[in-house]
């Protein structure tokens, strides 16, 4: 199947999602506001690539293949011929809006406008556009290079066709697919992760166990790969923190409100591993 790809922003989860079509066959566009945030996301790529050439995974000549097939741009023009478009912005319905009310001018009319979204509902990001029915979620996970999975989500109006080309997508670029069949806020995972983050928070706010232990308790009790705080570092306080306040905000269920001690380390710029401090130093 593979194609033409799109992926709008060029962060840590866009340039993931550019990474692994390309180095899957696509031919990529990846598009930022400008140059230096196309130039960083890139750079990530390289960075991302060199480390499987590394570990052997990859020869040179499919290092560089796969960045022959990444076009930088500050054009969303340049989605004009994609057959799919990822959507992969900052977690405001607002600046997602704004993108996919542009791309429904811009796109091919057979396209499918795909948004990496991990606690919006879907349908509120399709009725941007005329064509609802070809928007769809494919909610990825960071780091995109190394984790299998894709949360693939139906909105209320997303076409069979669009839901089973999405699929073919993350398949052929390496992912396993689970299936959300009903449109609520945060899907499935988003919802587990956030409800367990937001308990262990509390538990650490109010004193009852530090950081380090709850993490442990949940890695040596649970089976889990890293705790849930660590796991917030890695997503980002402010990430985590948004995608929280848009469960509680469509749901209106208390156990998704954000406590105190997370607001306060947003405010305070402790994000976590990209700002070097968040629930841990690094």
């Amino acid at each position: 199947m593979a194609g033409r790809l799109a992926v709008v922003g060029a962060g840590l989860m866009g340039s993931g999602i550019a990474q692994v079509a390309a180095q899957a066959g696509w031919q990529v566009v990846l598009r930022d506001l400008d140059e230096t945030a196309t130039k960083r996301g890139l750079d990530g790529i390289r960075r991302s690539l060199a480390k499987f050439a590394e570990k052997g995974k990859l020869t040179e000549d499919e290092v560089e293949a796969t960045l022959g097939r990444i076009t930088p741009t500050t054009e969303l023009e340049a989605a004009g011929d994609a057959d799919i478009v990822v959507e992969a912005v900052f977690e405001k319905l607002e600046i997602k809006h704004e993108v996919f009310r542009a791309l429904d001018k811009i796109c091919k009319a057979d396209a499918v406008l795909a948004t990496n979204t991990s606690a919006i509902p879907v349908t509120q990001i399709a009725t941007a556009t005329e064509r609802p029915e070809a928007v769809v979620g494919t909610h990825f996970f960071s780091p995109v290079p190394m984790m299998k999975l894709c949360e693939l989500v139906r909105g209320y109006k997303t076409g069979d066709a669009t839901l089973e080309r999405a699929k073919t997508f993350a398949e052929e670029i390496g992912k396993t697919v689970v299936v959300v069949n009903r449109d609520i806020a945060g899907f499935v995972t988003t919802r587990l992760i956030c409800a367990l983050a937001m308990e262990a928070v509390q538990l650490v706010e109010a004193g009852v166990i530090s950081a380090e232990d709850l993490d442990t308790a949940c890695r040596l009790g649970f089976g889990h790969a890293m705790g849930p705080l660590a796991t917030v570092d890695l997503t980002g306080v402010d990430v985590l923190l948004n995608a929280t306040r848009n469960i509680y905000t469509d749901t209106a269920d208390e156990k998704f409100f954000p406590p105190e001690l997370l607001q306060r380390m947003a405010t305070a710029g402790d994000l976590g591993r990209k700002t070097g401090q968040g629930f841990y130093s690094y």
